[in-house]
């Protein structure tokens, strides 16, 4: 059986649960999610804890088990207390600001650069190269991490471009210049 699977999922205080059929809904203080559950999957609710179970022991059913069940778990914490995501943007005049749901940065392009912020993902900007994505659902806000990291990534020689703070880039050594060459 599923390790991860057979765990039951602890539902915070403030958090109402409805499975109707295929589709699981939960909804909290920071927002409302909602995921299709794949054939072959039940979810009940008991009392402040919903388990998920699988109907037969196919290698598929073992994989999809284990995933819905991390699924519903990070719809949990997300619509309770919420996913964040920091990301830094290193180099000389890379800078961001945040208008409404439009992040502009200077990323050393010839044009500024805007990044439309979906429903649902907050962005706040300190000392304007510290950026923080914040939504309840964990999929979406990598994802919109992602994109934003995508739009300049750390290059290895002098490490600029938007990078998450966790990461480490790793440098590599300039051109060496030979002291015989050409002559």
């Amino acid at each position: 059986m599923s390790r991860i699977g057979k765990l039951p999922i602890t539902i915070p205080a403030g958090v109402k649960v409805a499975v109707d059929g295929a589709a699981v809904r939960l909804e909290g203080p920071k927002g409302k999610l909602q995921t299709s559950v794949p054939a072959g999957i039940k979810v009940q609710v008991d009392g402040n804890a919903v388990r998920v179970e699988r109907e037969t022991d196919e290698r598929k059913m073992r994989a999809l088990h284990g995933l819905t069940r991390k699924l519903i778990a990070n719809m949990a914490q997300g619509v309770s207390q919420g996913f964040s995501r920091v990301l830094e943007i290193n180099g000389v005049g890379y800078r961001a600001e945040v208008k409404g749901q439009e992040i502009h940065m200077t990323l050393g392009y010839s044009h500024p650069v805007v990044f439309l912020l979906p429903q649902g993902v907050t962005a706040s900007v300190e000392r304007q190269v510290v950026i923080t994505l914040t939504s309840a659902d964990r999929q979406l806000l990598g994802e919109m991490a992602a994109k934003l990291r995508s739009l300049r990534s750390p290059e290895p020689y002098k490490g600029k471009g938007i990078k998450y703070r966790e990461e480490v880039i790793r440098r590599k050594a300039g051109k060496a210049v030979g002291s015989a060459a050409g002559a």
